[in-house]
């Protein structure tokens, strides 16, 4: 069974699907396994390593795609390359299926079994590959090394002999995988941290790390099935700006994680809320991506405002930390193909019975199977 893993066509991504560790692990469990040349360089793994791993390099994409039985990328591939696929073959990366009906329709109408990286189950069986989480975990690091970064004021409190240094204020909107780690990096750095979450559970992992979690009077709220925030309703979020905006303005620096499963992230962070921050200070975005949580953001810039507030929309901060994202996101490919690997046959086996499959199963047999995308 041909393993062929692409370089990825998406503008900037420098991650790959593939290390020398899994792709050892692939041909241990009896995979054939091609890499476009290059694969890792942005990441820091060299072409020499992939080869040492058992890892067959090529540069003629059209024919090692066509060849494959099962391909591996980061993003979701372009309309071309479904076509050229073969039929019956698998195809594993972030999908964006909410956002991407026609490719949906293109896999299925190629009969290509596609996977959404996106819909894995956040289940304990289905921990060791969901992608998300070990990126959004990534990504809550990286925004708070970033933004630490252009900060004009030391994080930790500080005694020197000239007088004391009080810690910068970190506030991070969002309390789920990124913002928990946000915190948790911004208190190592020896900032003041306060959080804030619509989801009353997450108030004790707050306060665990460390951090102050902000209260605001919201009625009910909570979570779904997934562990993800409810969606608010206009009420509930005008309340929650006012309470938020205080806690802005005496914020060095404020992060935004909040993301809504298939569904344009909310504003949380209005213009006003920006003017009433102090010149100096840093916003970082992590769901610029996805619409993002803060008025104004642009995906892809960097901009301070006319009242002197940097604003950060990388959509990509994982990815400044490439090696690692790399590291754990080629985990993440491994594991879901060795939970679907059937040693007897050496090929994998999509048991359409399986929980795991059935969240994350796009198409297959020529057909639209997931339940949210059936029309």
């Amino acid at each position: 069974m041909l393993c062929y893993i692409p370089a990825d066509s998406h503008s900037g991504e420098v991650r790959a699907a593939l290390t020398p560790a899994t792709a050892a692990g692939f041909v241990k469990l009896g995979l054939t396994v091609q890499a476009h040349a290059g694969l890792g360089a942005a990441s820091g793994y060299s072409d020499t390593e992939y080869q040492a791993a058992g890892v067959t390099l090529v540069s003629q994409h059209a024919s090692a795609l066509a060849g494959a039985d099962v391909v591996l990328r980061v993003r979701k591939p372009p309309p071309h390359d479904v076509s050229a696929m073969k039929r019956g073959a698998v195809h594993l990366s972030f999908l964006d299926p909410f956002n991407e009906p026609d490719l949906v329709t293109r896999f299925a109408e190629a009969s290509i079994s596609s996977v959404s990286l996106e819909l894995i189950p956040r289940t304990t069986l289905a921990q060791k590959m969901d992608a998300l989480s070990s990126q959004a975990s990534l990504a809550g690091y990286a925004a708070v090394i970033q933004s630490a970064a252009r900060l004009r004021r030391a994080l930790p409190m500080m005694m020197t002999p000239a007088g004391t240094i009080m810690p910068a204020r970190v506030f991070i909107i969002g309390a789920g995988v990124a913002g928990l780690q946000a915190i948790a990096t911004a208190r190592r750095l020896g900032a003041r941290v306060d959080a804030f979450d619509t989801r009353p559970v997450v108030e004790e992992q707050v306060r665990s790390l460390g951090a102050k979690f902000v209260k605001i009077d919201l009625g009910g709220t909570g979570q779904t099935s997934g562990g993800y925030a409810q969606a608010l309703t206009p009420d509930q979020i005008v309340r929650q700006q006012a309470g938020m905006a205080r806690v802005c303005a005496q914020s060095d620096i404020v992060i935004t994680t909040a993301k809504l499963f298939g569904r344009r992230s909310p504003t949380l962070v209005t213009q006003t809320m920006l003017n009433g921050m102090q010149p100096g200070s840093i916003v970082v975005d992590l769901a610029v991506e996805s619409g993002g949580n803060v008025e104004g953001i642009v995906p892809g810039e960097e901009r301070v405002t006319a009242g002197g507030v940097t604003l950060i929309g990388h959509p990509c901060l994982e990815g400044t930390i490439s090696y690692h994202a790399t590291q754990v996101l080629a985990a993440n490919f491994a594991a879901w193909i060795a939970h679907f690997w059937d040693p007897g046959t050496r090929a994998l086996r999509l048991d359409t019975s399986d929980e795991i499959l059935r969240g994350c199963l796009v198409t297959h047999g020529g057909a639209i199977v997931h339940p949210l995308f059936v029309r």
